[in-house]
């Protein structure tokens, strides 16, 4: 994920610092060797990071938009001046600011602040700005949190190297693993480091971490997997091993970088990931990973452009069954098991998605009132086809009992007894011509609704249906008949 490096370049960061020896060195000087070491870390280790230097005093400035190019942050952080006081706030809203222009809301960023732990003073300082925070208005609130998914480090000088060597541990460790596929195995990088993810389902939730030793356990289509929801996407590097077992380093390189014999040594040695990589893209499917226990990824190729492709992961929600379409992964098997090809002879049809055996309740249909006139329109509706009875009585009676489950699914009780009223009504104003039944079967309705919404056990049951009247009218025989 990109990083913006936010340097305090105010004058308590010119303040000397008591070291052996006879040589004086400001804290700035500390804090310059340690982003030096930070640089030199991400530049071997982290190639592939954005990072951008920030320096804030009562402003803030951008010194180095977001680049790979270390070398240029190097000689932007040594030649750093002095301004006058510390104003946090500004420089946390001008991090804010750079980011979204850049990457929006929604890309994960990493802040570190490199500080000597002043507050600043008067209008403008730590201290003032939590005082006020709760007087503000909506355009000048408080920049933190950030917009974005952010991790905030703030590194105040002390032991540069203690310091430093801490927050590489923490957040720029590259992520090892080997990759695994029966007999086949590759030491690769997985860029960016994958983050710990927390189930809150859970009754005692743990973190889970991806492990280091990675197995795919099948190969499936893309257009089966389609386009899955997932946590996050990292890139798959190779890395080289000599026979000595000694690291060379990652198949990746800049297009600036030489050709050296190490480079040359790694790309004449074959690896298992490269042969991966391109098997999937040729033939068009995706490889299924085991991250940890219960927990699963895809493997799949994507092109940057018409001649550059990479190997990238995805990870799925934690679970024997995050991609519903495809069931339980742990039943999945080998196309050749099956009595018969569930892709066809000619590859013509697909076994996923698999149908559940569980009717979904998004496949029925619920009433829902949100607002005022979804309710209005299904009252009009059973209206409409009162003053149509009896040709209407079946639709009558449906849209009738669809309003009443709904209403006693909700509490509803006086929308029932609203209705009621309303049947009653049209029941007297009923013209001469109006077909016998018509009055008879909306007394009947009417009473049935009122029973229901008194609360009573037979008439107010969910599953209870109102049925029709059985009139001389209507024809037929029963206890209903009048």
């Amino acid at each position: 994920m990109p990083t913006v490096v936010l340097m305090d370049s105010s004058l308590s960061m010119t303040r000397p610092v008591s070291v052996e020896g006879s040589e004086e060195f400001q804290r700035k000087n500390l804090a310059v060797h340690g982003l030096t070491m930070l640089f030199e870390h991400m530049a071997t280790n982290y190639r592939l990071e954005f990072t951008s230097l920030v320096t804030f005093s009562s402003l803030w400035e951008l010194m180095v938009p977001f680049t790979r190019d270390y070398n240029t942050l190097q000689e932007a952080l040594n030649n750093l001046e002095d301004y006058d006081k510390t104003c946090l706030e500004a420089a946390l809203q001008g991090v804010s600011n750079i980011v979204q222009q850049e990457w929006g809301t929604s890309c994960p960023c990493q802040v570190v602040l490199v500080t000597d732990g002043a507050l600043g003073i008067g209008r403008g300082s730590l201290r003032h700005s939590l005082q006020t925070v709760k007087q503000r208005v909506e355009d000048k609130k408080f920049p933190l949190p950030f917009p974005f998914p952010s991790k905030l480090y703030v590194m105040c000088i002390a032991n540069a190297e203690e310091v430093l060597y801490k927050l590489i541990d923490q957040a720029y460790s590259p992520f090892h693993a080997v990759l695994r596929c029966g007999n086949l195995t590759s030491d690769v990088q997985v860029f960016p480091r994958p983050e710990p993810v927390t189930i809150d389902e859970e009754v005692d939730p743990m973190p889970r971490t991806v492990q280091t030793d990675l197995e795919i356990v099948g190969f499936i289509e893309i257009g089966d997997i389609s386009s899955p929801p997932v946590l996050s996407r990292h890139l798959v590097l190779p890395i080289a091993v000599n026979k000595e077992g000694d690291e060379i380093g990652t198949g990746a390189t800049d297009d600036t970088e030489e050709e050296t014999p190490t480079n040359q040594m790694a790309g004449k040695s074959p690896n298992f990931c490269v042969l991966l990589h391109g098997s999937l893209k040729v033939e068009g499917m995706v490889a299924l990973v085991q991250l940890g226990p219960d927990w699963f990824g895809m493997l799949y190729s994507q092109a940057d452009s018409k001649k550059k492709s990479n190997l990238m992961m995805s990870l799925f929600e934690p679970g024997s069954e995050p991609l519903p379409w495809l069931g339980r992964i742990s039943q999945l098997g080998p196309a050749s098991d099956a009595a018969e090809n569930p892709y066809g002879e000619d590859d013509s049809k697909s076994p996923f998605p698999i149908q559940p055996k569980n009717k979904r309740s998004y496949a029925q249909n619920v009433t829902v009132w949100i607002k005022a006139s979804g309710l209005q329109t299904d009252v009009q509706k059973i209206l409409r086809n009162a003053r149509k009875l009896p040709e209407k009585t079946q639709t009558f009676y449906k849209e009738l009992n669809r309003l009443r489950k709904a209403a006693l699914a909700f509490g509803f009780w006086e929308l029932l007894k609203s209705v009621a009223e309303l049947l009653e009504r049209e029941c007297t104003l009923l013209p001469d011509s109006a077909h016998p039944d018509a009055a008879f079967q909306l007394s009947h309705a009417a009473q049935q609704l009122k029973l229901a919404s008194s609360g009573d056990s037979k008439y107010a049951a969910y599953e209870h249906n109102i049925t029709p009247m059985l009139t001389d009218f209507s024809g037929g025989g029963g206890a209903d008949r009048i």
